[in-house]
């Protein structure tokens, strides 16, 4: 059975960090292109940054330099370090396997 469950979301100052993990289950994010979404209140879902399967990563402008993704294969599970966070960055961030499978989100505020 395919799962995927992210963890790490939660209220943080403007200038601060968090890491995104995302635990897979029946699937590898090593055997396709893996990447974390975001979906901000009436804005549309956005690729925020993905990994190929040989390690090579993309960034959406709005968070190179300040976001890094990562994969641990013997984990089977995928990171996104989050610095120097915007109130902008607000959302609820997804990951997913090859965009066929998504996981519940988790929520990450970026508040005073």
């Amino acid at each position: 059975q395919v799962q995927l469950v992210e963890s790490g979301g939660g209220l943080v100052q403007p200038g601060g960090s968090l890491r995104l993990s995302c635990a897979a289950s029946g699937i590898w994010f090593s055997f396709t292109t893996a990447g974390w979404y975001r979906q901000a209140p009436g804005k549309q879902r956005e690729l925020v940054a993905s990994i190929i399967r040989s390690g090579n990563t993309n960034y959406a402008d709005s968070v190179k330099g300040r976001f890094a993704i990562s994969r641990d294969d013997i984990k089977n599970r995928l990171y996104l370090q989050m610095n120097n966070l915007k109130p902008e960055d607000t959302a609820i961030y997804y990951c997913s396997w090859g965009g066929n499978y998504w996981g519940q989100g988790t929520q990450v505020t970026v508040s005073l």
